[in-house]
Parts: C-alpha cells; sequence; structure tokens
C-alpha cells in the first residue's frame, strides 16, 4: 500500500489517575478495551487500541495515571507512560474539570517536541463558564500546547471533532499493524483486566490495588473459551475478603466476569478461579517479572 494517501500514526493518552482516560480511549476505538472504574488507577498496563479506517489507522495508548511513583509498581507504570510518550505522534493530556496544574506532574509537557493536544473531560459536569475559565487556565500554564478541546468521554459531546483533529495531525504512513486488528494484546491479557476490573467494583479500601490477576490455561473452540485464572493477593487476611464468606465474592467475581468475557469474546465461556497469596508483590521486582510489569 502507499503511504502517499495513507495516515497512521501513535496517539498517546495520558494524564491523572481518574480522568477518564480509559472511557475516552474506548469512545475513541469503540470497543470496551480498557477497564474504566469510578477507582484512580485501575490501569496498569499500556493498552493500545486500533482504530482503522478506509485511509487511515491511529493506534492509541492508554496509560496509567501519571503519579509520582512510591514503590516498584508505581515505577513500571510510570515507565510504560514515559514509553508511550517517546513513541507519540500526537498526544492527547486529558484533564478533569476539577483538576490544578501541578508542576512535578505537568511540567515535562513544556520539554516535549510532540504536539500536546489538551482534553479537558467530564465537561456534562461542568456549570456556567467553567469550561471556559478551565481552557484559559490551562493555556497559562501550559502556554505551548497545540490545542485545547472539551470533550464528554461518557455521553459522546464533541468526539466527532476531536476524531477529526487526531487524523488531521497523523503522518503519512503505511498502516503499522493488519486493518482487521483491534489492540496489540493477547485474549488471555484482556481476561485477566476483565477479572480485574470487576474486583475493582465489588471490593473496597486496599484489596483491588494488591490483586493481580494471571490466566494461566487458555484454550478455545468453536463453541467455548476454557480457562483457569489466579488471582494473587499480597496477605492472607485480603485472600479471605476474595474468597468471602462460604466462598460467596469469588462466585460473585466468577459469574460477573464469565458473562462480560462471554459478551467481549462473543463465544461461551468456562472459568476456573483460585486465590493464592504472592506477599508484597507490587514491592518486588522479580514478582511484577512474572506477572508481565517488567
Amino acid at each position: 500500500m502507499s503511504s502517499k494517501f495513507f495516515k497512521s500514526g501513535f496517539v498517546s493518552i495520558v494524564g491523572k489517575p481518574n480522568v477518564g482516560k480509559s472511557t475516552l480511549m474506548n469512545r475513541l476505538v469503540g470497543e470496551q478495551l480498557s477497564i474504566a472504574t469510578p477507582k484512580a488507577q485501575t490501569t496498569r498496563h499500556r493498552i493500545m487500541g486500533i482504530l482503522n479506517g478506509e485511509s487511515y489507522q491511529v493506534v492509541y495508548s492508554d496509560t496509567p495515571g501519571i503519579l509520582e511513583p512510591k514503590y516498584a509498581l508505581h515505577e513500571a507504570m510510570m515507565n510504560f507512560v514515559k514509553v508511550s510518550l517517546d513513541d507519540a505522534d500526537l498526544i492527547l493530556l486529558v484533564v478533569a474539570l476539577e483538576d490544578k496544574y501541578e508542576p512535578e506532574l505537568f511540567d515535562r509537557f513544556k520539554r516535549i517536541q510532540t504536539p500536546v493536544l489538551l482534553i479537558i473531560n467530564k465537561i456534562d459536569l461542568a456549570k456556567g463558564s467553567q469550561v471556559l475559565d478551565k481552557s484559559n487556565y490551562w493555556k497559562e500554564h501550559l502556554p505551548n500546547l497545540s490545542n485545547i478541546l472539551p470533550v464528554s468521554a461518557t455521553t459522546g459531546e464533541n468526539i466527532g471533532l476531536l476524531m477529526e483533529t487526531i487524523i488531521l495531525n497523523m503522518p503519512e504512513h503505511p498502516p503499522y499493524f493488519p486493518q482487521d486488528e483491534l489492540s496489540d494484546k493477547t485474549e488471555r491479557f484482556f481476561a485477566g483486566e476483565i477479572i480485574r476490573e470487576k474486583i475493582f467494583m465489588n471490593l473496597e479500601q486496599e484489596v483491588p490495588y494488591s490483586t493481580e490477576v494471571a490466566i494461566t490455561e487458555f484454550s478455545e473452540t468453536d463453541d467455548i473459551i476454557k480457562m483457569r485464572a489466579e488471582i494473587y493477593v499480597e496477605r492472607d487476611s485480603q485472600k479471605g475478603i476474595i474468597i468471602g464468606k462460604g466462598g460467596s465474592m469469588l462466585k460473585k467475581l466468577g459469574t460477573q466476569s464469565r458473562q462480560a468475557m462471554e459478551a467481549f469474546f462473543n463465544k461461551k465461556v468456562f472459568l476456573e478461579t483460585h486465590v493464592k497469596v504472592a506477599d508484597n508483590w507490587r514491592k518486588q521486582k522479580d514478582k511484577l517479572k512474572r506477572f508481565g510489569y517488567m
């Protein structure tokens, strides 16, 4: 395919935790690729979502929320952000209406040569002149922005305009991926992410953040996917919470996960789940490597 009339490039979606980055990528791609929950720091990996058109391919990267690392898992997550920014042809810096400029997090965008498009998300919650006020606020603190665009990833407001802006900013280039692909991640990865999403939706406080999911067996036929999932926590007390009284919570998580997987894969799913303890896995690089963070 000639690159003369085809546009293809990488778009990095970045921002602080809980600004709706994952919801935005899912809206742009038209598929539920990134798990999106009301809790901050849900995304841990760099997840690529690929949007294909007749004359373009946009490769989006949903990344973990930008934060100051406190332990090894955070450091690995921020490395995913760095790689995504280094690869990008365009950066979507997503902020919520309530976000404030924090130099330690946002100063890096003053030094980046890649065009940065500021996305003010959640404008469906805006009141009065709040959107205009926030646009002026961010122009003052980040004068090198290529543009500012207010959107609502939840309702879809201005998403069409955002899509047009993104495609205009893509370089002429052949597609980087086959045009029937939706993501660079495997089915195993998405299965594990679905289980993590259900843990975040059903459990409170520290337990979801201490949890990791590994799909240890995965086999597929025309009719059914069979898999075994191991849910890891950091302490025995957390294992008890995941299992629940008489196994009630684990059964609930398994049922919700299986139903979501069947909708995602469009196929019947048999899911077997087990809970194990991996002491302080978030702070140990050998365990992070085992879980695919390094």
